[in-house]
């Protein structure tokens, strides 16, 4: 699919302010190996996946981890789909030896982030009936994930906030059809 829809040039300005001000942080060793790291570990979702696994163990109930995975399959298929697939949006330019690590360099559109919208997802699913602590875990992480692209220069700040909408728009509309599969 040929993508139809352009990001206005309109955020521009905000996605230069907020990498100008992170760039306050990028370079320091710890701050780039939290990032780094949240933002390897999210590829395909799979610390989501393995906290799924980690609160069904927890709880003695294998069959729980199913529905947040389930929930991501969905919102990876439609986020890296058809979703992406509508905008054109170039990533932000930074040149890969400049980066302190390893990444894997994404070829979809910029807009809107997947690893942010997973992040909304998952934690939407993973802390549903669950303590405190373990929500402000689930959330905090979505929060470092999430911010990690902006922190790699893999997305503009845009790109995050879209795609954090994004997380929450679909975890609201497949939350009807997981009930109906999963409870």
């Amino acid at each position: 699919m040929k993508p139809f829809l352009k990001v206005p040039t309109t955020f521009q300005p905000v996605d230069d302010a907020v990498d100008e001000a992170w760039d306050a942080i990028r370079g320091n060793a710890v701050a780039d190996r939290i990032f780094y790291t949240a933002s390897e570990a999210a590829n395909f979702s799979m610390i989501w996946h393995a906290l799924g696994i980690a609160r069904a163990v927890a709880d003695g109930d294998l069959r729980a981890a199913l529905k947040p995975s389930a929930a991501l399959a969905l919102e990876s298929a439609l986020v890296n789909g058809p979703i992406k697939s509508m905008f054109e949006r170039e990533r932000p330019d930074v040149v890969a030896e400049d980066r302190p690590m390893h990444l894997r360099q994404p070829k979809t559109s910029s807009f809107p982030s997947g690893h942010a919208s997973a992040a909304v997802v998952a934690s939407s699913y993973l802390t549903g009936g669950s303590r405190w602590p373990w929500k402000l875990f689930v959330r905090s992480t979505a929060a470092i994930v999430a911010t990690s692209r902006i922190h790699v220069k893999i997305h503009h700040a845009t790109d995050v906030a879209a795609g954090a909408a994004t997380g929450w728009a679909l975890a609201r509309a497949m939350r009807p059809l997981l009930r109906r599969v999963f409870d």
